[in-house]
């Protein structure tokens, strides 16, 4: 789960990057000189770069998703009543835990 926590914090952050930087160059768009539109050009092309990644990361976490999803429906038709014992065992592992949070 942690890895996952991770995964989705790292997600949020390569968004936030690339927002941050699309911003940024629509602020020096009116910025004149030809080393300016060469950065710009070359930071407009890794942004591309960065978005493609980013919606190729989003759609196969999707895909995993759906897969896990799948199978955990496929474990839970084929074994009902050790799917209920596996989830009573988890809630009551959870209710002790938050009962000693309090």
């Amino acid at each position: 789960m942690t890895a996952q926590v991770n995964t989705d914090k790292l997600f949020q952050d390569l968004q936030a990057v690339v927002h941050d930087a699309e911003a940024l160059l629509m602020a020096t768009a009116g910025q004149a000189g030809e080393k300016v539109q060469e950065v710009r050009s070359r930071a407009e092309e890794t942004i591309r770069k960065a978005r493609s990644s980013l919606n190729s990361m989003e759609d196969s976490a999707l895909r995993r998703a759906k897969e896990l999803a799948s199978e955990a429906d496929g474990f839970v038709r084929e074994n009902p009543w050790q799917a209920v014992g596996v989830a009573a065992g988890i809630g009551l592992l959870l209710g002790v835990m938050l009962s000693r949070r309090s």
